[in-house]
């Protein structure tokens, strides 16, 4: 699979923590910065990174700042992008089942680097359930 990664400042060295890991699960990265911990705006991250995605330049993104919120309210004002914010397993796994989430944002002042891979890892091996799951996703891609 192939993954676009973003970050700010504040998720800087979760990102650089994760991509190593990514990579040793078999999926080429790409990483749209920043590239330390100098202070940045992060939509100057989430929105190329994004539109990367949305353009299906990559199969799936994940968004990491401090909270997580920032990145993912931007990566959510672009068409063709349902971004998931989640700080544990269960709601990584159920997002993808349900929502079919295309990037998954995180934040890094929140979580630590184990939970943040083992959510990772769930939301990249999730598929999606497809079913009832797919006129909700049709409604959400309408409305856009």
């Amino acid at each position: 699979m192939t993954v676009a990664v973003c970050s700010d400042h504040g998720g800087y060295e979760l990102k650089k923590a994760l991509i190593p890991f990514i990579e040793s699960m078999g999926h080429s990265v790409r990483d749209f910065g920043c590239f330390s911990t100098d202070s940045v705006d992060y939509p100057d991250f989430a929105f190329p990174m994004a539109e990367a995605v949305a353009r299906g330049e990559f199969e799936r993104g994940i968004a990491i700042c401090g909270t997580g919120i920032g990145v993912s309210i931007c990566c959510n004002k672009v068409k063709g992008i349902r971004c998931a914010l989640c700080g544990d397993v269960l709601s990584a796994e159920l997002t993808r089942r349900h929502n079919d989430s295309n990037v998954l944002a995180m934040g890094g002042r929140i979580i630590g680097v184990e939970t943040a891979k083992a959510i990772t890892k769930t939301w990249l091996e999730t598929g999606f359930d497809g079913g009832r799951h797919e006129g909700r996703i049709a409604k959400i891609s309408a409305h856009e």
